[in-house]
């Protein structure tokens, strides 16, 4: 995959699809699962930050 000229696109393909086969855009299953479960928590982190967060002072203002 290191000299493959669609190395990239393949890769992209392969996270948007959640391709479960094989390895796609030089990435192995497990590579790739890593991945979608640190996407999975940082989705998260960024959902309970904004819950957690006050409300805009404009909106406290109304």
């Amino acid at each position: 995959c290191r000299r493959c000229p669609v190395l990239d696109e393949c890769a992209t393909h392969a996270l948007a699809a959640r391709e479960p086969y094989g390895v796609w855009g030089g990435m192995s299953e497990e590579d790739r699962e890593s991945i979608y479960r640190r996407k999975q928590a940082l989705a998260r982190e960024r959902l309970s930050a904004d819950a957690a967060a006050p409300a805009s002072l404009s909106v406290l203002a109304s």
